[in-house]
């Protein structure tokens, strides 16, 4: 029980941060969940718990979603979750950490020097395969594509949008992939489903706050969320 009540507060979190930048859940979810259970649980319960968050950002704000790149990007993704997997089924739970932090990482890098990114289909696949790669294996899948948005000079309404359909997606492959791999345990699946109504208190608090950002002050708060990720996670790994 005290396992599940941290579990709906680490949601409750994660799910306000991402209805504030909309890719922050699984940053913030995962390495928390990390500290409670397993990180191998952690990934799969982030994914279940993620996805009644991500529908409901993606139909509360399809108008402003570039459903074309979006569709794009899960094509690279569905190549890449194989690959990520593989990686998940044989790493070690330190080494997994480690790659979920460095990830973060290296993408808040490129979302703080304003790396410039071309929406082409060769980028938008190339940046869903690394996507789908990181999704399978270290639950982590926004990173890359919050790059790539950033990169692409979205506002933030279609920003937060565009990732909300793409994760949505992504969430709903991921735990297909879990399960045919034989990953959702009885731990993930209660931490899920305890994830269920939280997130939709979590919408409500980030979407009010949301409302009030202006872009040059969103941009700082999805820096700060990427770095504090970061950092937690690689603590974690160093830690341990």
């Amino acid at each position: 029980m005290s396992t599940l009540i941290a579990a709906a507060v680490i949601i409750l979190i994660a799910s306000t941060v991402h209805a504030v930048t909309g890719f922050g859940y699984a940053l913030v979810a995962t390495p928390l969940l990390a500290l409670t259970v397993d990180p191998h649980t952690a990934v799969v319960a982030t994914t279940a718990s993620a996805l009644a968050m991500t529908v409901t950002v993606a139909v509360r704000q399809r108008e402003h979603a570039e459903w074309r790149v979006g569709m794009i990007a899960m094509a690279g993704i569905v190549l890449g979750m194989p690959l990520g997997l593989w990686v998940y089924a044989i790493t070690s739970e330190q080494v997994l950490t480690v790659l979920i932090g460095i990830g973060v990482l290296g993408c808040t890098l490129m979302v703080w020097r304003r790396v410039k990114v071309k929406g082409n289909i060769p980028i938008l696949v190339g940046v869903g395969l690394v996507s789908g790669a990181l999704s399978t294996s270290t639950g982590t899948n926004g990173p890359p594509m919050v790059a790539a948005f950033q990169g692409m000079g979205y506002d933030p309404a279609k920003f937060r949008a565009t990732l909300a359909v793409v994760f949505a997606g992504t969430s709903v492959l991921s735990l297909i992939g879990f399960a045919v791999a034989g990953q959702v345990t009885q731990q993930s699946i209660w931490i899920g489903l305890v994830g269920l109504p939280v997130v939709q208190l979590g919408y409500f608090i980030g979407n009010a706050i949301f409302s009030r950002i202006d872009p040059d002050r969103f941009r700082k708060v999805v820096l700060l969320a990427l770095l504090v990720s970061a950092v937690v996670t690689l603590s974690s790994a160093l830690n341990g």
